[in-house]
């Protein structure tokens, strides 16, 4: 269908394809359109964290608020690490790995997101009244 003669030229020639297309075909493209945008609308946006939770291991560490400016110095496996708590956001400052990808995160602030040192065995991770939808906790 897609190879005919018809649809090749109106692909060719996106004027012509404009005035070709039927009063149910812009019907069916502006509401692709509007579902596209209500589908961002609910399921990307995220809200603002309200506290982030400090792991160790396995175990909780501590859960703080965002809404103090604070360091929290935690002693891991290889070294000690520290978190920067300041204006709604939180990030690792300094860790004792090699690659510092925990430090290269930089500062979250949107409930869900999280940084984590796998050497260290240290993870943040914010959190906010909903759980957002991702692929971990499909």
């Amino acid at each position: 269908m897609l190879s005919s003669p018809r649809f090749r030229k109106l692909l060719a020639q996106p004027k012509l394809a404009a005035k070709q297309l039927l009063i149910g075909d812009w019907f069916v493209l502006l509401a692709g359109v509007l579902c596209v945008i209500y589908l961002f609308q609910t399921l990307w946006t995220s809200e603002h964290a309200a506290k982030v939770q400090i792991r160790l291991g396995d175990k909780i560490y501590a859960t703080y608020s965002l809404n103090q400016q604070r360091e929290v110095h935690i002693h891991g496996p290889i070294g000690d690490a520290t978190i920067s708590i300041s204006q709604g956001k939180a990030r690792f400052s300094q860790s004792p790995c090699n690659n510092q990808y925990c430090v290269h995160q930089g500062w979250l602030s949107r409930a869900g997101q999280a940084a984590i040192c796998l050497p260290n065995q240290i993870s943040l991770e914010l959190l906010g009244e909903a759980k957002l939808y991702d692929s971990l906790n499909y």
